[in-house]
Parts: structure tokens; C-alpha cells; sequence
């Protein structure tokens, strides 16, 4: 689950992290009042779960709260990587010397919590990685143990030769590592971390994904979740409980089993086609799953035709078999559906697709073969 950045902001307060002060409104009367209780120059900040918000005008600098009513009613309600814009962040703003980057993400292949750092922030770290690798420096975080304070002055001492500059830096990153833990996040991050004039560090962006695992026992956190800055498909996908990511292929997947969702998506791969989702409808034979399932795809505008590639184990054939003729039913579907179902109750499935006029294949390649052919010809 991702927070917005004002949240991310509280969390960070929360241990102590030195961040601004900020007020979150939702119309430009709203921008405009702020701005005049900080007095001088402010920053507007569209509030959106998305990157690249400057680059996409959504970060304006006003430097009177006339300005901010004006930028506050430009950013509201813009459009942002199709995520529309209903809130923006007043927060004063800074002198900045310079800019650095540090943040925390979960490490599978490390199995820890694993910093990185940089003293060119501002830009984002895949940027810094590709360009000039040699300025990130990476470290991570045994879990039996936390973050220990020699680790912290390692990594403070990589942004800043200044040791009053470092110092506060070492308690920023230790602290940061705290709310990382304390939040169940997946990845925390300041970017840039600044430093102003007189000398002081200062957390001017905030940015935490929660893994959605922990938020049954942070329920203060799950309060958090906004879904009108998430996508609509991603929000059907949660509440149905489904496994669901969208990508930018034509081949609209509904399949049962993580395993076997990923092995779809590479056996489309490797016939030339394009997958359009990651879809895991998991093991339950419940049929709403399958017509929300077919909700969500039908949403996407790419897919070209529709892919079920069902194996039954604990998910039984023709349960899936009637949650498609019902989705069919429910939904004016116009796009071509081909069909793999075997297993559990297999050969009832079968019949029940061939009464409403269907038909199914038993073959994964076959099935993946038809589905990229029908797509091509779309």
C-alpha cells in the first residue's frame, strides 16, 4: 500500500526525522490561507501516488499565497500517469545547499532491509545507478540485530565530509530505519534529503510503501489507504481478493496459482505476445472471483482477447466454468476468450462450457498459442 507523501511526512515525525511543517487542503481558498499562515515563499505539491510530479507540473513554487491559490487551482484535479490530483501539500519553502538521497528497501535476495544512499539527490536513484554507480553506497541490515550506530555514521559519512553535516545525517538514517520497522514497510525514502545554509539536514520529501501483510495489525496505518489515488482496477483486484498487476501487453491473463500465472505470462512472452496482467484469482472456487476477475480485464483498454489458463487442485473446473458463462452473462464481453481448464472436476467443466456454446483446450501450449494468434490478428 502506498502512502502519500504527507503521511509518510507523519510517520517520519513520528521518530524525530527533521521535516517542515505542511498542511494538506483540497481547494485553493484552502492553498491560499495556508500559504499566508507561513508567510513567504511556499511549495505546492500535488499529493498523488505516482512519480514524476514535477515533471508533470505538479510541484509549483509560490512565492506569495496568491501564487499558491493560482498554482493550487492549476494542479487540482490534473491528470498524473491517469491518477487524478483531489489534494496538494502547503509547505514552506527551503534555502537549499545540497541535495542527497537516502532510502530503505526490502532485499529479497538479501533477505534484510537494505539502505542506499547517495549525495546526488534530487533525481531519481535508478538515474544515479545507471549513470554513476560509484556514488551509491549500499548497506544491509542484519534484522537480529537493527541498525547499529557505527552502520549509520558508514552510510552519514558517504553523503558528507562536514562531521556536523554527518552526525545529523547518522541520526536521520537510524531514525528513518525506525520507521521503516515500526510502519511494516517495503521501502522508505527521502528524497532529497537536504541541507541548508546553516548547516542544518532536513527531510523535504517523504515517500513509504507498506507491505499490505502487516496493515492487519497497524490498523492506524490501514486507515491510511486512500483508493481514489490508486487505480480503479487495483481496488476491485484487493476487495475480491485477488493477486493482480497490470502491465502494458494485449493478453488479458486469469489464472489460478501465483507458480502458475508467472509460467503463463513467460510462455506468452516466449510465444511473441504480450501479457496485460499478472491475475491470480488464488485457490478458492468461488465464481464472483472469476467474474470480478473478468471485470478488471475487461476494464483495460489494451487487452485484445482473454486468457484463462485454470489447472484444478483445490480450485474446482467447474466452478471456473460457471463463474465464465456467469461473467458472460453479467458483462457485454466483445473480446475473444480461449479457455484452458484441467483438473478437479475437469470433465464437468467441459460439458458446462459446451452448453452455453464454448469450448476449452487442455494443452497450456495450445491455449497460450491461440490466445497470442487472436491478439495479433486484433
Amino acid at each position: 500500500m502506498d502512502i502519500h507523501e504527507y503521511q509518510a511526512k507523519e510517520r517520519f515525525r513520528s521518530v524525530g526525522i527533521p521535516v517542515p511543517p505542511g498542511r494538506v487542503v483540497s481547494t485553493p481558498e484552502e492553498a491560499e490561507v495556508a500559504a499566508e499562515e507561513y508567510g513567504g515563499t511556499v511549495v505546492v505539491k500535488a499529493q498523488v501516488h505516482s512519480g514524476g510530479r514535477g515533471k508533470a507540473g505538479g510541484v509549483k513554487l509560490a512565492e506569495d499565497p496568491a501564487k499558491a491559490r493560482d498554482y493550487a487551482s492549476q494542479i487540482l484535479g490534473m491528470d498524473i500517469n491517469g491518477l487524478s490530483v483531489d489534494k496538494v501539500l502547503i509547505t514552506p519553502a527551503e534555502d537549499i545547499d545540497t541535495e542527497a538521497y537516502v532510502g530503505v528497501v526490502i532485499d529479497r535476495k538479501a533477505q534484510a532491509a537494505t539502505f542506499m544512499v547517495s549525495p546526488e539527490g534530487g533525481i531519481d536513484i535508478e538515474e544515479v545507478k545507471r549513470t554513476n554507480p560509484k556514488a551509491i553506497r549500499k548497506l544491509s541490515i542484519d534484522p537480529r540485530y537493527g541498525m547499529l550506530p557505527h552502520q549509520a555514521y558508514w552510510l552519514a559519512n558517504f553523503l558528507y565530509d562536514d562531521p556536523n553535516l554527518a552526525d545529523q545525517a547518522r541520526k536521520i538514517i537510524a531514525q528513518l530505519y525506525d520507521a521503516f520497522v515500526s510502519s511494516g514497510a517495503e521501502m522508505a525514502e527521502i528524497n532529497p534529503l537536504i541541507t541548508t545554509p546553516a548547516g542544518e539536514v532536513k527531510a523535504i520529501d517523504a515517500k513509504m510503501s507498506i507491505d499490505d501483510s502487516e496493515l492487519f495489525r497497524r490498523p492506524d496505518i490501514a486507515e491510511m489507504r486512500d483508493t481514489s489515488s490508486e487505480p480503479p482496477s487495483e481496488t476491485k483486484a484487493r476487495e475480491a481478493g485477488l493477486s493482480y498487476h497490470k502491465l502494458d501487453g494485449d493478453v488479458g491473463c486469469c489464472v489460478n496459482g501465483a507458480g502458475l500465472a508467472m509460467a503463463t505470462m513467460d510462455l506468452v512472452a516466449h510465444y511473441e505476445g504480450n501479457p496485460a496482467n499478472f491475475l491470480d484469482i488464488g485457490g478458492s472456487s468461488n465464481p464472483d472471483k472469476v467474474v470480478a476477475a473478468l471485470e478488471i480485464i475487461t476494464s483495460d483498454p489494451n487487452v485484445k482477447v482473454i486468457l484463462f489458463n485454470i489447472f484444478g487442485g483445490i480450485t474446482r473446473c467447474d466452478d471456473v466454468a460457471n463463474g465464465i458463462i456467469e461473467a458472460i452473462e453479467k458483462i457485454d464481453i466483445e473480446l475473444p476468450i480461449v479457455i484452458r481448464l484441467t483438473g478437479t472436476n475437469e470433465d464437468r467443466a467441459l460439458e458446462i462450457l459446451e452448453d452455453a456454446g464454448l469450448s476449452a483446450y487442455t494443452s497450456m501450449d495450445e491455449v497460450v498459442k491461440k490466445a497470442v494468434e487472436l491478439a495479433g490478428a486484433a
